[in-house]
């Protein structure tokens, strides 16, 4: 396809999806939640007592009984057909990485021939999909189908067009969890009864402590026309072949650069979507590739921030396409420059404050920061394998390590004011609590400029688990995946650690060593414990990598091999201890984490092969005949010796083409080889491994085959837009 046909494609697609922004007279705290049943629609129409009830429910996990529910229901209806909706279905989370909906319409016989519209409380709080047609991972058999989705009123129910949206959990018929959320609040009611249990050693007041999160969304956006001409793009989500542009991400001219006018209607339009949904978008911006670009909300109770993120990553893709964009949310889907990541910021908070925010006004304030800074370092360390194979895939797999993104080894950078007062505290033996100062003031001497606040601790972009002044920022998550995965484990990984720390400091307690003394002395013993993890320097460097061998931390790089962490004993034990996971839950989570390992790379393989056989090498071949030819025609032209020097660049050519075209094939037919030998393996992890060390090293080392071949052919005969046109927006 020829530059000016891909451009021409281009602007067709863009004349045919362009829309007209809306552009309310409100403000945004207007119409902030207008399609969401909110406590403020609750109260207006649910009865009073009803809404005391449901408040209960919200906030203190109180039973919802199904006489109360159908009160909810029929005010939710009420509500709803006010919009115009006819429909319901409950939305939840399967291990898809995506989401998953079964409407039901408003309608039931009325006994007389006719139709009414219905909305009960069992069909609020309870729907039944089909739990073997899910990945499941052996839990159910194929004639086994029954599992249950079951309503989570701390997640507000949502309208989208003509259907109420009721965000769900998803279990098997025996119990089993089958998605993310149901682990998701197991592991923060874990976090939250151990933190607000060490939280009463300094203020016996607090009630709830609550895991927050905010995430930061990174995203690229195509044409969508170019993007139609791209099968790899289409069935993978990212280029399997391509050679980088000349000009890519070397000027840093994109990052924080102005946004493309065709972009910023594509951020309007999604944000007055997402806000009228109820997420709370607070930050957008160029990224530091071309064509990609960030969306950051303010910061929510981590289940809920969960939901809204797999909620705005589906309004992505439908608005996008809406522009004449894609959306895409693959980890790496251009070689070359830098991928796409979700950074994850993390916080525990109490009903009064926020337990990780810095330094307090007393010694107590200051020990309860050190406290629960040096836990959740404990609670890194201890599984620091784990965390990492919480946010590997096949996709994160391109971008971990890639010096764009944190190393596949998980540390935690806490910056040079909050290191020193831990080592600090490691050295001494004084039971005097020390000072932990603010943020201090800085004068520039520039006219006009006014002093800046200095947070006590700088950013370190290459660490994956960062403490950012109030927050551990972990960095490492993919961009398509769901939160909730990371969160899991993070949030039980740190309940473990308090229930483990409380167990000891009450020890001491009982042996009748003073409250303040004894926490001293635990803090101190866990400083020394975790301090491998803790790593202020440059996570790229090489030196880090031996370095984070003999600290003992995992290094492993392998994806199948990494899933291993949580099949190790001190990862079910946690699991078990906090009461997120069963065995048999986890190991079925693990079959169906190889089993998509296998089948995103087979896939990869086969879009691949189809490409380089059926597209490049006929393409390279016809451009080489043409060579052979205009060679012969030269030569019937020319004297012999002239036509040989003419003819020098061509030969050259042919042969290059020849290499190529012969290496690529002969590999192809290696690699499909390889898929045979390996789809024989019937165990799932052994297939996995077999897809890693085999067959996806090869789609690298044939692409670099392709690559070469795009710089050769003509480019009027070229089949796919190159990299030039797909990552600068027209």
């Amino acid at each position: 396809m020829s530059s000016t046909l891909r451009f021409e494609v281009v602007g067709e697609a863009f004349k045919k999806k362009a829309v007209e922004v809306p552009a309310p007279s409100e403000r945004p705290s207007d119409f902030f939640g207008k399609y969401v049943f909110t406590r403020q629609k609750m109260f207006k129409y649910l009865p009073a007592e009803v809404y005391k009830k449901m408040c209960d429910v919200i906030d203190n996990g109180a039973s919802l009984d199904l006489q109360t529910a159908d009160v909810v229901a029929a005010g939710m209806k009420k509500w709803a057909m006010e919009l115009g909706v006819t429909h319901c279905t409950h939305w939840f989370q399967p291990l898809t990485e995506g989401t998953a909906e079964k409407h039901d319409a408003f309608v039931e016989h009325d006994g007389k021939g006719g139709m009414i519209e219905v909305f009960s409380g069992k069909q609020l709080i309870q729907q039944e999909p089909d739990a073997s047609s899910f990945p499941n991972g052996g839990i159910r058999s194929t004639f086994e189908a029954r599992g249950y989705s079951a309503w989570d009123p701390a997640s507000p129910v949502f309208v989208i067009g003509d259907t109420l949206m009721i965000p769900t959990i998803f279990i098997s018929y025996t119990g089993e969890a089958l998605d993310y959320k149901a682990p998701l609040k197991k592991a923060i009611h874990a976090v939250d009864k151990a933190a607000t249990d060490v939280c009463r050693y300094f203020y016996p007041d607090v009630k709830k402590v609550i895991s927050n999160l905010g995430w930061e969304q990174e995203y690229f956006l195509v044409d969508e026309g170019l993007y139609a001409t791209r099968p790899d793009l289409l069935m993978t989500g990212r280029t399997l072949m391509g050679h980088e542009s000349a000009k890519n991400q070397q000027m840093d001219d994109h990052y924080f650069g102005s946004i493309p006018e065709r972009v910023a209607e594509f951020m309007k339009d999604l944000e007055i979507r997402a806000l009228e949904l109820g997420i709370p978008c607070k930050t957008r911006h160029n990224e530091v590739a071309p064509n990609q670009f960030e969306l950051a909300p303010i910061y929510e109770e981590t289940n809920l921030a969960v939901d809204h993120n797999m909620l705005l990553m589906s309004l992505m893709k439908r608005i996008a396409r809406k522009h004449g964009f894609r959306c895409l949310l693959h980890e790496k889907p251009f070689a070359g420059i830098n991928g796409s990541g979700k950074h994850n910021n993390w916080s525990l908070a109490t009903d009064t404050g926020i337990l990780l925010h810095g330094p307090g006004k007393t010694p107590m304030d200051n020990l309860r920061f050190i406290t629960f800074i040096v836990e959740t370092l404990m609670a890194v360390y201890r599984h620091n394998g784990l965390l990492k194979a919480s946010i590997m895939s096949a996709t994160n797999a391109h971008r971990l390590g890639g010096h764009e993104a944190p190393p596949a080894i998980i540390s935690s950078f806490l910056g040079q004011q909050l290191s020193d007062i831990l080592e600090h505290l490691e050295n001494t033996t004084d039971d005097e609590l020390i000072d932990i100062a603010s943020k201090h003031g800085m004068k520039l001497d520039i006219p006009q400029i006014p002093e800046l606040l200095i947070d006590n601790t700088d950013r370190n972009r290459t660490s994956p688990f960062a403490f950012t002044g109030n927050r551990f920022e972990f960095r490492a998550i993919g961009s398509q995946a769901n939160c909730a995965a990371a969160m899991i484990v993070l949030n039980a990984a740190m309940a473990e650690a308090l229930i483990n720390f409380r167990t000891r400091v009450d020890a001491l307690i009982e042996k009748g060593v003073d409250k303040t003394k004894a926490i001293l002395q635990i803090v101190r013993e866990d400083i020394k414990t975790c301090k491998p993890i803790h790593f202020d320097g440059n996570g790229y460097s090489e030196e880090w990598q031996e370095e984070a061998k003999r600290r003992g931390l995992d290094t492993e790089r392998s994806c199948p091999l990494v899933f291993d962490r949580y099949l190790d004993e001190s990862s079910v034990k946690m699991f078990e201890i906090t009461h997120v996971f069963k065995r048999n839950e986890i190991e079925a989570r693990n079959e169906i984490k190889w089993e998509t390992y296998t089948k995103k790379v087979q896939i990869e393989a086969r879009i691949f092969g189809d490409m380089c056989m059926n597209h490049i090498i006929p393409v390279a071949t016809r451009y080489q005949s043409a060579l052979i030819d205009n060679v012969h025609k030269v030569q019937e032209v020319f004297p012999a010796e002239k036509a040989e020097k003419l003819n020098a660049k061509n030969i050259l050519l042919i042969e290059k083409i020849s290499e190529h075209t012969s290496f690529i094939a002969e590999n192809i037919t290696q690699m499909i080889e390889n898929r045979k030998v390996a789809n024989r393996i019937e165990n799932v992890r052994e297939k996995a491994i077999a897809y890693h060390d085999t067959i996806a090293p090869m789609l690298e080392s044939i692409r670099y085959h392709v690559d070469k071949l795009e710089l050769i052919v003509d480019d009027e005969m070229w089949p796919l837009p190159k990299y030039r046109e797909l990552l600068f927006i027209r």
